[in-house]
């Protein structure tokens, strides 16, 4: 099923038994970010995050790469100040909104991922690879630093190694971006859609009360203090332990037998 897509169809939505899998749809263009790919991807994940019934999405592009990042055409067609600072701002809503999914949110990431499509990666909560990607932050070679990328980066990788790729804009491999923790996982590149695939029904084999208690507390915390951090989660995992999957999930361990979770927006 498809919907939700723009006019020209730059982004793709598949909604499949509870995973929505948005795809960027400019092949020819390295599925550049443009205002309206922008647009387009803060209009889906708006949608998703209201709708009870998401409980995973995957991003993923077309074509031989995952995203190239901005576009620059576009970019140097309009050499304004304020117009730099709203596409950046937007840019950004839209990386805050996939962090902020109440559901998990895997990057499917083939070829190159470049800049503020690095970025895009860095962001999802998990990113499979194939092993033929790459991954880089290379706006220092045109003469600007990835000072939005580095954002996402910095909070992925370690600060030495994401400045060394900010300043250098030199790319690195699929498993160097594992080692780093770029990245989540490795796989052969015939074998993505498998892998993705089967991440997602692992995680819709879980309680969807659960993953999203879980995924509205663990970036948060980790934006906290120690001490703050456990007040927070332990709250978060009290509110879960009262709800039925917890209950239906502990019992049904301790019986020895499958638990029937609730399935939300049915």
């Amino acid at each position: 099923m498809n919907h939700g897509q723009s006019s020209e169809n730059i982004l793709l939505r598949d909604d499949k038994e509870g995973a929505v899998y948005l795809t960027l749809n400019r092949p020819d263009k390295f599925n550049t970010l443009s205002e309206a790919m922008l647009a387009a991807l803060q209009q889906e994940l708006d949608a998703i995050a209201a709708d009870p019934a998401v409980r995973c999405v995957v991003v993923g592009g077309r074509g031989r790469g995952f995203c190239a990042g901005h576009d620059l055409k576009e970019m140097r067609a309009n050499p304004d100040h304020s117009y730099y600072q709203e596409l950046f701002r937007n840019c950004s809503r839209v990386m805050k909104s996939v962090v902020a999914l109440p559901v998990p949110v895997i990057a499917q990431v083939q070829g190159m991922a470049v800049a503020a499509g690095c970025q895009l990666a860095a962001s999802c909560d998990l990113v499979i690879a194939a092993r033929s990607a790459r991954f880089g932050v290379s706006g220092i070679n045109v003469g600007l630093f990835c000072s939005t990328p580095a954002v996402a980066l910095s909070r992925s990788v370690s600060p030495k190694r994401a400045f060394d790729m900010l300043v250098t804009g030199d790319f690195i491999d699929a498993d160097t971006a594992l080692e780093w923790g770029l990245v989540s996982s490795v796989v052969a590149d015939a074998d993505l859609d498998a892998a993705v695939a089967d991440k997602v029904e692992t995680i819709l084999s879980k309680s969807p009360a659960a993953v999203r208690f879980g995924k509205s507390m663990f970036h948060p915390q980790r934006q906290m203090a120690l001490a703050d951090a456990y007040d927070f989660a332990g709250n978060v995992m009290a509110d879960n332990m009262m709800s039925p999957d917890a209950s239906e999930g502990i019992d049904a361990f301790l019986a020895k037998r499958k638990p029937h979770w609730e399935q939300p927006g049915r």
